[in-house]
This record gives structure tokens, C-alpha cells and sequence, in this order.
């Protein structure tokens, strides 16, 4: 990953400067079924995608592509499922506010379940970011 910027990388970052690898506003930026980087705020901004660390700091259950109703196998989600397979990393982007961005570093998806959400009722892709070594 490289994004260039004037001061310290433990600065919050713009969303100019994550657009340089990120270039979609979408969670999940993926190009020609590569899955590129992702974004994440944990649940607190948008309560539909209620990510979450798992066990350890080193373990994040990322949700799914789509808003309303149950997740289809949509290009990004299918991006993520390849992934699995490529076991390439990912940058992931955490929104901390407006204009407020952190680096949370290089991940791999190492895991998928299509499961019922219980809450929204209704069904999500729940994939398995691993952090990268």
C-alpha cells in the first residue's frame, strides 16, 4: 500500500487520501473480481454492517455487500469468497469519523458463512479477515 501524505502515517487520513487505493465508496473495492482494499466503522456509523473483532485484535468478522434484504453473491461479495482461494492481503480502512480515516493495515480473508443476522433478520455474507504477517 502506498498513499502519499505530508505527515505522520499515525494521523488520521482524508478520504482523498484513501481514495488513492480505495477507489469506491462502497465497502468492498473490487476490480475485475480482484478484491483491491476494504472499509469498515464496526457497526457505529452504519448499524447494517456490524463488523466486529473476534477473539483476538488479529481477527475481524467482516459483513457482507448489500444493505436491504437478504446478501446476494454480488461481484464484491464474490470478490471476498475468491479471496479465500488467492489468500492475497488487503488493505482495511477504518472510518472514524467524517473526513477521518485509520489505517487498520494488510488483511486476508480467510473465511465466509452465509448466515442469518438475526437482529435485521436476514441473510449475510460473514467473511473471516485474518491480519497479515
Amino acid at each position: 500500500m502506498s498513499i502519499e501524505r505530508a505527515d505522520s502515517l499515525t494521523a488520521p487520513l482524508t478520504w482523498s487520501e484513501v481514495s488513492q487505493i480505495h477507489r469506491s465508496r462502497n465497502g468492498i473495492y473490487q476490480k475485475n473480481g480482484r478484491l483491491i482494499s476494504l472499509l469498515t466503522d464496526f457497526g457505529r456509523i452504519n448499524p447494517c454492517y456490524p463488523d466486529f473483532h473476534g477473539e483476538t485484535e488479529h481477527i475481524i468478522h467482516y459483513t457482507g455487500s448489500g444493505r436491504r434484504g437478504d446478501q446476494k453473491l454480488d461481484a464484491a461479495n464474490q470478490a471476498l469468497l475468491d479471496a479465500i482461494k488467492s489468500g492475497h492481503s488487503v488493505p482495511l480502512f477504518n472510518k472514524l469519523g467524517v473526513n477521518r480515516w485509520e489505517f487498520l493495515g494488510e488483511w486476508i480473508v480467510i473465511d465466509s458463512a452465509y448466515v442469518l443476522d438475526e437482529v435485521r433478520e436476514r441473510m449475510v455474507w460473514k467473511f473471516t479477515l485474518q491480519r497479515s504477517v
